[in-house]
This record gives C-alpha cells, structure tokens and sequence, in this order.
C-alpha cells in the first residue's frame, strides 16, 4: 500500500509541475514530466534535417539548447526571434520520430498555413526543446501560432503563441540585439 501511495503521489507531483509552468490554454499530455514553453533568440549553427512538410524544407537541430528569454506567450515578429517548448517525458526515456506541426497564418504570397517535421520529446532529466525560429521575412505572418506535438494518434502537447508587431514589445523585440532586423 504505501508503494501505491507513493506512485500516485508522485504522479499527481509530476502532473502538478508539468500544469505549473504550462499557459491556461495548453493542453500538456500526463504522459509529460517536464512541459516550459516560451520566446527565445537564434541559435548559430546546427545540423541540417530534412523536412519537406516545411516551406524551407530543412530544419536545424541544435546542440545546446536555448534558454528561454520570455515565458510570455506573446512574440515579437522578429528576424532571429524564436519560440518552442522545452519538454520531457516521465519516463527516463525520451521518444523520437514525433510529429511537430506548426499551425500559422498564411505565410507570404504562398498561403501556406501549416508545415510539419519530426522532432524528439526527451525525458525529464534529458528534455529536448523543439522551436520555429523567424528566419526568412516572409516567415513574420502576425497572429496565432499553434505547435501540436503528436506520436501516432496520442496528442503529447499542443501550445499556442501570438506573434504581434515588433512595436507592441519593444524590450523583448530587442533582447535578443536583432533591433537593426525590425520589421
């Protein structure tokens, strides 16, 4: 009995800190043992994926991970200018080959307004954090963007971010030292 007690102990634990850091509008998987989403600033470098559901048609994969300069869920629309989720699950191992799809208004002449890649979800003591990064001009559509991450039909997070003019947030569109970038 107290093995069991401690399990859901542990468990509602691990479902309270996941629900802590996540936005009322979030829908965070149990399956979860560690859930932040926010605004962060462009990595240098990467490895290159392939991920043809994109309009670039590649991904970077960093190293080391970004920390997040905003928990805000509010975006300033900023070459340069990044957001994602860290995330992990309970378990001590992660899982790969996740879907990301990226929901967002019409990009640019295209009207395109969604694309998707795989990404991993890690564990709780080894999350991974999967982002969009403003890379392109075409890229800064205003409006709300929503970031579903799925393995097969088990939906393990979905968030949304709001990307707004440069001008509504000035402090944050500057951060990241890009003020020369607004657009």
């Amino acid at each position: 009995m107290k093995m069991q007690s401690t399990f859901i102990v542990s468990a509602l634990s691990i479902a309270w800190g996941v629900c802590a850091s996540a936005a009322e509008d979030d829908f965070v998987s149990p399956m979860l043992g560690l859930f932040e989403a926010g605004v962060l600033c462009a990595q240098e470098g990467g490895t290159v994926r392939l991920a043809p559901d994109t309009l670039a048609g590649t991904t970077y994969v960093v190293e080391d991970a970004p920390q997040f300069v905003s928990t805000n869920r509010l975006v300033p629309g900023v070459l340069g200018i990044g957001f994602g989720v860290r995330s992990g699950l309970a378990s001590a191992i992660g899982q790969d080959g996740v879907l990301m799809t990226v929901t967002h208004p019409p990009l640019d002449d295209s009207g395109t307004t969604q694309q998707s890649f795989t990404t991993v979800v890690g564990s709780r003591d080894d999350p991974n954090i999967t982002f969009y990064q403003f890379d392109y001009p075409y890229e800064l559509a205003l409006g709300e963007w929503t970031m579903t991450a799925t393995y097969g039909a088990v939906t393990l997070y979905e968030t949304t971010f709001t990307v707004v003019p440069p001008s509504a947030l000035p402090e944050l569109a500057g951060v990241c030292g890009y003020l020369d970038l607004l657009s």
